[in-house]
């Protein structure tokens, strides 16, 4: 029985799913470029919830059950991908929610709370960056460089099996080296975004869109209670981004997590759910 629902948010109808009692403390969780949903695994959401927490994921703009846009053409910007998260707390009438965040999503919360900081209880920041681009911080690992570089043939969009394969193609590099590659976990996630994107082939249009500009400089700005949860092999943000974000947010907490890559692997949760549970005790 899934409570997934369409919602209106910023204008826009977005597609989202909670766990757990409404009266708990709000978690909102904010995912990737191109991330749907689904990328904050149900297991991870039902664990956040079992600890007293009212769990809301979502369908960015372009993934899942939300809405669409034609491929490479997207009609909306970082800023309403950040007004997005914003709609959601006001169409399920809350006030104020611990804002947690992975990669794409990380930037999207530091938005969301320099720009709402009376709706953030708490911030969490995953795999993520305040200056990505920036000449003191270090840029993406030589693998992850050559698969920018030469990218896999966009798959026929039709055919699930090829899609599938594309998807997982284009995980692999983002995952520690030291961990086997979970590649059946990654398939199924594939085939059930596959199952329930109403079009798959938009999801490239994040990377299209307008930014927000540069906020590191505003970071410290920031005063609410703050996590940053970076992995010590990602090599898209190596952890020198989340030392970074630690040092510059005031009073932030970073939880160093061994062997994880640009990812949140099941293998992290023991350590990762107990964490942001007492952060937004």
């Amino acid at each position: 029985m899934t409570n997934e629902r369409i919602v209106r948010a910023n204008g826009v109808d977005l597609c989202i799913e909670t766990f757990g009692d409404a009266g708990n403390p709000a978690i909102v969780l904010i995912a990737g470029i191109g991330g749907s949903m689904l990328s904050w695994d149900e297991e991870f959401c039902r664990r956040l919830a079992a600890g007293s927490r009212y769990v809301i994921r979502y369908d960015h703009r372009d993934t899942g059950r939300s809405v669409t846009y034609e491929p490479g053409a997207p009609e909306y910007t970082g800023p309403d991908l950040v007004e997005d998260a914003v709609g959601i707390l006001d169409a399920l009438a809350v006030e104020r929610a611990h804002v947690v965040g992975i990669s794409m999503g990380g930037g999207i919360a530091q938005f969301v709370a320099l720009d709402h900081p009376d709706r953030v209880a708490s911030l969490t920041l995953i795999s993520t960056s305040g200056g990505a681009g920036d000449a003191d911080l270090p840029g993406v690992s030589a693998e992850l460089g050559a698969h920018f570089a030469s990218p896999p043939p966009e798959p026929d969009w039709s055919d699930r099996a090829a899609v599938a394969d594309y998807l997982v193609a284009d995980a692999r590099p983002y995952a520690a080296k030291s961990q086997p590659f979970d590649e059946a976990a990654w398939r199924e996630l594939a085939e059930r975004d596959f199952d329930r994107s109403l079009n798959l082939a938009s999801i490239g249009n994040h990377f299209l869109v307008e930014s927000g500009g540069r906020w590191r400089e505003r970071l410290g700005e920031l005063r609410m209670p703050t996590l940053v949860v970076h992995g010590t092999e990602d090599p898209l943000f190596p952890l020198e981004h989340g030392v970074a974000l630690a040092n510059e947010i005031p009073g932030a907490r970073l939880l160093r997590v061994e062997q994880m890559g640009h990812e949140l692997p099941p293998r992290v949760w023991d350590t990762v759910v107990p964490a942001l549970l007492r952060h937004t005790a």
